[in-house]
């Protein structure tokens, strides 16, 4: 039996080890992947320290990864939309009976040599496009275009708040431009963050510390507030303080996870203001195509995204720079 190499959390033990696997066989209307670029997300952290758990997974161990692109290596049977040699990238899921599964979560992801796709899920990608911008699109930059486009429902020349301006934050930043929003506010702690939020496009960039946020924002707002922000950092102050600074009907779009109470301390205004908070994960399919498309035509630039690259066996190296935010990356890539 043919075997690869790949990255396995052992769920119990919140275990990341290097192992020897068999290599994968496409079945009907599947794909055989050679992975090429596979991204390093927040999300692979809290999988690993148990703060997200598979609720579909069948096991106790899982290949990692739902950041993915590669070339077609093998096609299962009655698979003809695609060739052997195909540039690809691949979204992070599928639906299966109605039910969405996500890739290197509920089932094998592309955190090894090859990674078995369903054909429908896997998207060519011109030559222009680099293996590494996208392996990120189908998470690092779907979900925050999702966020933005239908959650959050933001229309040109409304005032928007990116709070967090890291893996997600930093293309959100970018992505506000693309669909109009002014001005485009940044808040982070992290002067690093905040300098690249500039540098990406933000018309205001702020530390979360500032006593001064609130009438900075108004400033800037014509003192109406921000109509739609985002929490891009998963922290509950970071909600309380976009919550304070919405504008009459305005709303707030969560996505960055965290496993905690969700409150609004003054709840009177909020009310009062008919303001909205909004639940937000993932994207749709239409969305990475849309993405690869705007990539090419030069309408989004993901050069900047790239913060390393690292052989796949560093696999928990990178995670671990990841967690200590060393370098202060947006995205690192693995490449087997």
């Amino acid at each position: 039996m043919e075997t690869m190499l790949a990255a396995r959390l052992h769920l119990p033990s919140h275990t990341l080890s290097m192992a020897q696997v068999p290599k994968p066989v496409p079945g009907q209307g599947e794909v055989l992947i050679k992975v090429e670029a596979a991204g390093v997300c927040l999300s692979d952290v809290h999988l690993i320290d148990g703060s997200i758990q598979p609720s579909l997974l069948r096991g106790d161990t899982v290949t990692l990864g739902h950041e993915v692109a590669g070339t077609v290596a093998e096609l299962g049977p009655d698979v003809t939309r695609l060739a052997v040699g195909d540039r690809v990238v691949l979204q992070a899921g599928e639906e299966r009976d109605g039910v969405i599964y996500t890739r290197g979560v509920d089932y094998d992801g592309g955190w090894a040599e090859y990674a078995l796709a369903t054909a429908s899920t896997v998207l060519r990608i011109p030559d222009s496009l680099s293996f590494e911008q996208a392996a990120i699109i189908p998470d690092a930059v779907s979900t925050p275009w999702a966020a933005i486009t239908v959650t959050g429902e933001v229309k040109p020349a409304q005032a928007v708040g990116v709070w967090g301006v890291g893996g997600l934050g930093a293309h959100a930043v970018q992505l506000l431009r693309t669909v109009g929003a002014y001005p485009i506010i940044a808040v982070d702690p992290n002067a690093a963050a905040r300098a690249r939020a500039a540098e990406f496009g933000a018309d205001l960039v702020l530390d979360a510390a500032d006593p001064e946020l609130r009438k900075k924002i108004g400033a800037v707002t014509e003192g109406k507030g921000i109509t739609v922000a985002f929490d891009f950092a998963g922290v509950p102050a970071v909600r309380e303080q976009a919550v304070r600074v919405l504008a009459y009907q305005g709303r707030l779009v969560l996505v960055g996870i965290v496993n905690a109470p969700l409150t609004v301390t003054h709840s009177a205004p909020f009310l009062v203001a008919q303001q909205q908070i909004r639940g937000h994960y993932g994207s749709e399919v239409t969305h990475v195509p849309e993405l690869v498309r705007l990539t090419e035509g030069g309408r989004l630039d993901l050069s900047r995204s790239i913060s390393g690259t690292f052989p796949l066996a560093e696999a928990a190296e990178v995670v671990d720079r990841l967690v200590r935010k060393e370098g202060d990356p947006i995205r690192l890539i693995l490449r087997p």
